[in-house]
């Protein structure tokens, strides 16, 4: 069976259990979103080279003291992401996938930071490149974006994380905006998957040259969609598994823990965390695991 089947099936049986086990736990389910935030704000931004910390994004969105000097830039680009992610996890269920939503969203992004673009695509003159790629004309931008959301929208065949990497995939080549296109690109991602009844998703900084910088270099390349598929499909199964060890009542154990306890080769599990083969999922860069696993291994 090929992989990406194999792994599609995976996602439906992830995600029947966690509307099963979601069922009269809202409350649960909002505070491990709220507690998420902060790492969704800093692996977003420092894939656009923020250098601030985790911990320093924690200590800015709960407006305590940061023990460095950072740019004011760097504390709207956290204020302002976090905002947008709560906005988009509040009305996913209500708004639907549109230009006049995009260009809100990128408005609360770069307000305070650059005014004189928030809220409207690239103009007359406004060209961006990113790498080799250059973006297309803005005299083509609207129409260009107007077909990747029909294109998403009319979609009725294919698996919905292939569906949100396309677009995903051809939102970024578009590049609408003169700032902040692969943050709200990031955003408009877990837009979709909420609105599919699946939770949010993180791509992580420290993974960016492994597999998300490559599945753009495939489509700008040819097309082809791949790269960004598996990317964002493992993605999608790290958060079930997340959400799934705390809606259960797991007790949530570090990884290295887990090796040490069961003599197991860390880097053995790491590979398997890594493809998802087994349901560990990243907290604050750690690798961590539900208890329940251990009883399924005994």
């Amino acid at each position: 069976m090929p992989i990406t089947q194999s792994q599609n099936k995976r996602i439906i049986s992830l995600q029947a259990e966690f509307l099963r086990l979601k069922i009269g736990k809202d409350s649960l389910l909002s505070m491990i979103d709220e507690a998420e935030i902060s790492e969704s704000v800093y692996n977003s931004n420092a894939i656009e080279n923020s250098t601030l910390t985790l911990r320093e994004t924690e200590k800015i969105l709960l407006e305590l003291e940061v023990s460095r000097n950072v740019s004011l830039r760097e504390v709207y680009e956290a204020k302002n992401l976090a905002r947008v992610i709560g906005y988009i996890r509040d009305k996913a269920l209500t708004e639907e996938l549109k230009k006049s939503l995009i260009l809100l969203l990128h408005q609360m992004l770069m307000t305070n930071i650059n005014d004189s673009i928030a809220g409207r695509f690239r103009g007359t003159n406004e060209f961006v490149r990113v790498g080799t790629h250059i973006a297309p004309a803005p005299e083509h931008i609207e129409r260009l974006l107007e077909s990747a959301i029909n294109d998403y929208i009319s979609d009725n065949k294919s698996f919905i994380t292939d569906k949100i990497a396309r677009f995903h995939l051809e939102f970024e080549r578009i590049h609408p905006f003169n700032d902040g296109n692969g943050r709200i690109g990031r955003v408009l991602v877990n837009f979709l998957f909420i609105r599919a009844g699946l939770p949010p998703i993180t791509i992580f900084n420290k993974d960016k040259h492994k597999n998300y910088y490559l599945g753009f270099q495939e489509y700008e390349r040819s097309k082809k969609t791949a790269i960004m598929e598996k990317t964002v499909a493992l993605q999608i199964q790290e958060s079930l598994h997340k959400r799934i060890a705390y809606l259960q009542g797991d007790e949530v154990i570090n990884l290295m823990d887990y090796a040490r306890e069961k003599n197991i080769s860390p880097t053995a599990l790491l590979n398997s965390s890594r493809r998802q083969t087994i349901p560990a999922f990243r907290e604050k860069g750690k690798w961590k695991i539900g208890d329940s696993y251990k009883l399924k291994k005994k």
